[in-house]
């Protein structure tokens, strides 16, 4: 992010075991209920890929047994994953399990009784039950075969089949003349078999031996039995339908899904799974679909073929084996897990710090980055572990917190600037091959080089966690040195008229905060709004620690001389674009919502009605923060709803907050997504807080960003060159849930 006005142009559902949300009476303010989580075992989704290039057009099987083992049948080779594991890719290789196996020339393979069975030229067979599998036919290359009851199957080629069953004659018959077969299953509730071609479905039934046509309709690509609606649910190139068993009555055909191109169903429990050319998706009970595409889940887009094993579906694709693994897991087992990738590998000098990936993916060619947002993302990580030390009191929090302030404290010291924060700071000699290379200064030090034109989405980030620290973090060091980064930074800006003033002693480009520069604008432009509230908070949270009465004094002159009162109540609603009124400048800072400006707007917060001057004061800013909380609301931003708990904790969207931590993916690698092709989602007419769609799709759909990115944002990442911290993204409103109570 370059600086917080930077403009930017144009799975499976984690499920609770019960309800978990109640109101309780809050332990710091007993008069005042609450909203509060207590946390639940869920299913958290990751994928584990094991890469290879499918190099026939079709031919392709995928089958388990129970006791895990997953074959691949890709022309006559069959093959198995290997060495796949969460963020590391596997492969796939030849299965050379059984030795008399590669001189087999497999044709189809299938599960039956929980065992791996396979076809052939010349049997039905498998090399479970002790090998006395073997059921002689006389078809003609057949690509199609099913179990029935009693270890009856049904085998098929073109449009011939045999019912081959163990001391029996084949029972041959045929399906009229152009009928291609495409997939044969088997109905054990009405112990019959379904026989599926392009544009016909048949039943028959073993015991009469009766052949029914069922379904005539055009573009036919996959069957399954959905047992637990007693239906069949049928799949084509343009949607699916269902028959209903008892009634014989068929659907209209459904097109409003993540993609319409269906290759292959599974039924599960009360779920059902589709494969489509554009990656795989899940249909629940109340028709929710949860979509799997892109490579944070699939080595590829075309699904072939796709079995559901216990807490696994296996999806065969074009480039190999994606299986997403449905995972129990608790929020704060969920925390240990992103505590874990966070400190092995986003720490830079204390920085909390994106890994730039040379390799797509590869974690182990990563490289730290810098960034304009050093210590903001670096605030936000430090105020989640000041959090988790005041809930847990965790030694390793503890020294979280006194590592990273050392590189706050480092932004400061670096540059001979008094009480000018530095963006970031490195070791000489790599300026060039740092990002915005034209921002860095030689330090004092010749060992090393800071970066210059502090933002002020900087500064709220700097002030809310020194705050934040000096108030709950029991250590006399942490304490001591929060307040001292406060003042100094506080008291640069106040004797600098209110600007932000650099190495060269100009302001920089967004550390202003003067009425000059605030009131000029339009009151419709945003940023009269935010930097009123802002400042105010910084004030505020200083005069609150220091005692200084020139920050008090500051901050009513600023409300009662300046507006700055009534800039920050006035409602959400009324921000737009400046129009004819405002200069260049302030249509250029309005030509859209800017949701770094929220992130800025809500990490102002804490010190706004934290440590508001009075009671009065902190009811208006209550009614102001608790307006753009409306205003947010629609996308289920986690971090947003659980900070509007710090001044209405009986009504924040606490459901919503917990669909954002559950949902949320624990890969963080940037994958490039895409859902702007998605038939299930209504789009809206461009506006200018750029809503796209009328739902927010759940995080584990949309790329991976920071809190200050539209969650509406359909398309986008990195192609797998990022992986992002979890230190701001999760951990901070989980911790901070944990702490304000709305999560046990």
């Amino acid at each position: 992010m370059q600086s917080n006005k930077m403009k930017k142009k144009p799975m499976i559902l984690a499920f609770a075991l019960g309800t978990c949300l109640g109101i309780q009476v809050s332990a710091q303010n007993p008069n005042i209920a609450k909203q509060v989580h207590h946390d639940r075992i869920f299913l958290q989704d990751y994928s584990i890929k094991n890469v290879g290039s499918l190099s026939t057009a079709n031919q392709f099987s995928l089958a388990s047994d129970r006791n895990g083992v997953v074959q691949i049948l890709e022309g006559n080779q069959l093959l198995r994953p290997y060495g796949g594991q969460f963020q590391v890719n596997g492969k796939l290789v030849a299965d050379r399990s059984y030795l008399p196996m590669k001189d087999k020339k497999v044709l189809a393979i299938d599960r039956y009784q929980d065992h791996l069975v396979y076809i052939d030229g010349e049997a039905v067979f498998s090399n479970a039950w002790a090998g006395v599998v073997f059921l002689k036919h006389t078809l003609s290359n057949p690509t199609a075969f099913a179990g029935g009851d009693d270890f009856t199957f049904l085998a098929a080629a073109k449009n011939k089949l045999q019912l081959l069953k163990k001391g029996k004659a084949p029972y041959a018959f045929s399906l009229p003349a152009g009928v291609n077969i495409l997939d044969v299953v088997f109905d054990a509730a009405q112990n019959q078999f379904w026989i599926l071609g392009e544009k016909e479905l048949f039943s028959f039934s073993p015991k009469s031996r009766t052949l029914t046509k069922a379904v005539t309709a055009d573009q036919l690509t996959a069957v399954a039995i959905h047992a637990a609606k007693n239906q069949l649910v049928i799949g084509t190139k343009n949607g699916f339908f269902t028959y209903d068993l008892k009634t014989k009555k068929q659907s209209e055909v459904n097109q409003k899904l993540p993609w319409t191109e269906i290759t292959t169903i599974q039924s599960d429990a009360q779920d059902i799974w589709f494969g489509t050319t554009m990656g795989a998706f899940k249909m629940d009970a109340a028709g929710e679909f949860s979509y799997y595409f892109g490579e944070r889940w699939l080595p590829g887009d075309q699904v072939k073929d796709l079995i559901v094993q216990g807490n696994q579906t296996h999806i065969l694709t074009e480039n190999g084996l994606g299986t997403i693994v449905f995972e129990e897991m608790t929020l704060a087992r969920k925390a240990e897990i992103l505590e874990k990738q966070m400190r092995e590998r986003h720490l830079r000098h204390g920085f909390n710090s994106s890994l730039n990936l040379l390799e797509a993916g590869n974690l182990a060619s990563g490289q730290l980055d810098d960034s304009d947002n050093d210590g903001l993302w670096t605030t936000m990580y430090l105020a989640g572990e000041a959090f988790r030390y005041a809930v847990t009191k965790s030694p390793e929090a503890l020294q979280n917190c006194r590592e990273s302030l050392e590189a706050m404290e480092r932004l400061y010291t670096v540059n001979d600037v008094e009480g000018f924060p530095s963006r970031s700071f490195e070791r000489s000699g790599y300026i060039e091959q740092l990002s915005d290379p034209e921002r860095w200064q030689h330090a004092s030090d010749p060992e090393w080089d800071w970066k210059s034109t502090t933002s002020s989405d900087e500064v709220i980030g700097h002030i809310f966690v020194f705050g934040v620290m000096a108030e709950i973090v029991d250590d006399p060091w942490i304490k001591a040195k929060s307040i001292e980064l406060l003042d100094a930074v506080m008291t640069h800006i106040v004797k600098n008229d209110l600007y932000l003033i650099d190495f060269d002693g100009k302001p920089t480009l967004w550390g202003k905060w003067n009425p000059d520069y605030v009131n000029s604008f339009p009151t419709s432009v945003g940023d009269r709004k935010l930097n009123s509230s802002n400042i105010t908070a910084m004030l505020q949270t200083a005069y609150h620690f220091t005692g200084k009465e020139m920050f008090k004094e500051k901050a009513f002159e600023l409300m009662d001389k300046y507006g700055y009162l009534d800039n920050m109540m006035r409602p959400m609603e009324g921000i737009g674009r400046s129009g004819d009124d405002g200069d260049d400048w302030a249509k250029m800072l309005s030509d859209g919502w800017n949701h770094s400006d929220d992130e800025m707007y809500y990490v102002g917060y804490w010190g706004l009605y934290r440590y508001a001057f009075d009671k009065d004061l902190q009811a208006k800013y209550k009614e102001s923060i608790v307006d753009h909380w409306e205003a947010e609301r629609p996308e289920k931003e986690g971090l947003w709803n659980i900070m509007t708990a710090l001044v209405q904790p009986e009504n924040f969207d606490l459901e919503e907050s917990i669909w954002f931590l559950e949902r949320h993916p624990i890969d963080l690698i940037g994958w490039t997504v895409k859902n702007s092709h998605r038939k299930d989602i209504e789009l809206l007419d461009a506006n200018f807080r750029g809503q796209l769609t009328k739902e927010v799709l759940s995080p584990s759909e949309i790329k991976i960003a920071r809190h200050n990115a539209n969650r509406f944002s359909l398309d986008g990442g990195s192609g797998g060159k990022t992986e992002y911290s979890p230190g701001d993204i999760w951990l901070l409103p989980y911790w901070m849930g944990r702490y304000l109570e709305v999560i046990k």
